[in-house]
């Protein structure tokens, strides 16, 4: 038998963060690895950038409409998590921004239809992924609503005109801000590990829906630091375009859908 220090048991030392990760999946990036990947993105932003602004454009009519539509049908007090959680299935929604960044990449045109009907190499696998991003997201604003519950009991939505001062006049608002906010960061930090690679893997390669999810997950981990800077600079950025009122989804989201893509094609070489 070895030395009882050696394994892991209740009276054995534990595990330590590091023990976890695996060496194969690190890539040592610098922590400014984000501002490489934007300078990336935007240099494919600017060849035809007549085509990520429609895409982006596309992206502002959606989310205005489907805005619009809470607003008109009294379910406002969804808006705020459905904001939230367009940040959970956007990299589904940006694939056709990889699709023109991969085509800049080896050298092939790019044309907005190709864009928009973009054919995987995953195939349906890609639709599979897409519909757990989506489900996620139906799961994040069941528990938005959930908290408000647990909080304020059965008292109406008092609407967006006064869910503010209600919720920063109260201690009971600062409570439900703080858990919603970390029940909130949970959903996300998930949903960013599955998805930021993945989605961009299942347009690239062959492989089913799992194993990306899986590999982008363990990519993520293993490169905590500068992943940990990139989600944040995504967050501030998704903050900007909602401080505009969604117009800033016109170039901010084809330009980060664009750098999400050299994102993944420097982690998955290797390359730093």
């Amino acid at each position: 038998m070895g030395d009882v220090h050696d394994s892991y048991g209740l009276l054995s030392e534990t595990s330590g963060i590091e023990e976890t990760r695996d060496p194969r999946w690190q890539r040592h990036l610098p922590l400014g690895v984000s501002i490489r990947w934007l300078r990336a993105g935007w240099r494919d932003f600017s060849a035809k950038p007549a085509q990520s602004l429609a895409y982006g454009f596309g992206i502002f009519l959606i989310s205005s409409a489907l805005v619009w539509l809470v607003a008109a049908t009294g379910r406002d007090y969804i808006l705020f998590p459905a904001l939230a959680g367009f940040m959970i299935v956007a990299p589904i929604l940006a694939i056709g921004l990889y699709e023109k960044s991969r085509a800049i990449e080896e050298g092939r045109k790019s044309t907005l239809r190709s864009i928009l009907f973009v054919r995987p190499r995953a195939g349906a696998q890609v639709y599979f992924t897409g519909l757990l991003l989506c489900l996620l997201m139906l799961l994040w604003m069941r528990a938005a609503v959930l908290i408000y519950a647990l909080f304020f009991g059965v008292r109406p939505f008092p609407g967006l005109d006064q869910v503010l001062p209600l919720l920063i006049s109260e201690p009971i608002g600062w409570a439900m801000l703080l858990v919603g906010t970390l029940v909130g960061g949970l959903f996300a930090a998930f949903a960013f590990a599955i998805s930021v690679f993945s989605i961009p893997m299942l347009l690239d390669r062959r492989v089913d829906a799992l194993t990306a999810m899986g590999t982008s997950m363990a990519l993520v981990w293993n490169n905590i630091s500068p992943m940990f800077i990139w989600g944040a600079t995504v967050l501030a950025l998704f903050l900007v375009c909602i401080g505009t009122g969604l117009l800033g989804l016109i170039v901010i989201f084809p330009l980060l859908g664009h750098a999400t893509w050299h994102a993944y094609s420097t982690v998955t070489s290797g390359k730093e």
